[in-house]
């Protein structure tokens, strides 16, 4: 495999939301501030890629007016991703091991603040026989947190009733708040890294797996994706993790993938203050691999693990695992 790092990561998080710029807006600086701090040229970026996702500005390609922000002259090399943006850095390592390219630029956006997010991502949900129900993502997670208080697997997790569909309320029992937002990286491979950043977060592994579908046919008390994930991006393996940035939008969350990811008291959780501190939907995936890899790039950590998830109750784990070289 070929040796891929991020060089670069910016971000921008609006707690509460920003009523006064559009996603364009938003994303415009960050995506300069990333390429900036890369010292990278933009006409040598080989390839653009992004997460969003269209029911949050309901609209359809609505991804397509945020290339506003990037400038698609010169013509550029580009791709989208319905997800976080974790999952767009996906996509872009894997065009890289390509070989005929040598870096490229991943960002991710969202304004939640439009709508009512635990409802819009009813959406997301089977057609046949859960959306027509309606359930609410904060109904869905309270079923998690329930089956997990009730288990004894974790007993200091928040009972069902810390999680109530009344958002204020929420924020203050450990659930993610509203956060408009956007995040950038830019990755680089071999020579190229080296010559962009004198200390690269090297990408070890990188991993993503998914549950079943219905919620109802697995166990809510463990997360087994993230588990295998974690196991196939290699965090298992060699030096331990020192740092490991979780993408928990609820407390309990947290001590799910705490368990699956084998995270022990050694390990900093959450250094940045994770979703829990601010939630920029779309883009907190991303975030979370881009301050596991700042954390390395700065020096505080030789080997970091990030975390991102989609879907209800952790249905769907992307693990990426990034460490220093000599």
């Amino acid at each position: 495999m070929r040796d891929v790092a991020v060089v670069s990561f910016a971000k921008a998080e609006l707690i509460g939301g920003d009523n006064t710029r559009n996603e364009v807006e938003i994303l415009m600086p960050v995506v300069h501030e990333a390429i900036e701090r890369a010292g990278i040229d933009k006409r040598e970026i080989g390839f653009t890629c992004s997460g969003s996702c269209d029911y949050l500005q309901g609209q359809p390609f609505a991804f397509v007016t945020a290339l506003d922000a990037i400038g698609a002259w010169p013509p550029i090399e580009e791709s989208h991703v319905e997800m976080d943006a974790a999952w767009a850095l996906y996509e872009a390592w894997v065009r890289l091991q390509h070989g005929d390219i040598d870096s490229a630029l991943v960002y991710g956006f969202g304004k939640p603040s439009l709508g009512s997010l635990p409802d819009v991502f009813v959406a997301q949900l089977d057609p046949y026989y859960l959306q027509p129900l309606w359930p609410d993502a904060h109904s869905l997670a309270a079923l998690q947190a329930r089956a997990l208080a009730e288990s004894g697997v974790a007993p200091d997790a928040r009972s069902a009733t810390a999680v109530s569909t009344v958002p204020t309320a929420l924020q203050s029992e450990g659930v993610a708040p509203i956060t408009d937002g956007a995040a950038a990286v830019v990755l680089a491979a071999g020579d190229v890294a080296q010559r962009l950043s004198p200390r690269p977060a090297w990408i070890a592994g990188v991993d993503h797996r998914s549950e079943p579908h219905h919620p109802g046919m697995r166990d809510l008390t463990r997360s087994a994706s993230a588990e295998l994930a974690a196991e196939r991006a290699g965090a298992f393996a060699g030096a331990p993790i020192e740092v490991a940035e979780l993408h928990a939008q609820y407390a309990h969350e947290e001590a799910i993938l705490r368990s699956a990811l084998r995270l022990g008291a050694g390990v900093r959780v959450n250094p940045s203050g994770g979703a829990l501190a601010a939630n920029p939907v779309m883009a907190t995936g991303l975030i979370r691999i881009g301050e596991a890899a700042q954390r390395v790039i700065d020096g505080e950590a030789t080997r970091a693990l990030a975390h991102a998830a989609s879907g209800p109750c952790l249905q769907q784990n992307l693990v990426c695992v990034l460490e220093a070289r000599a």
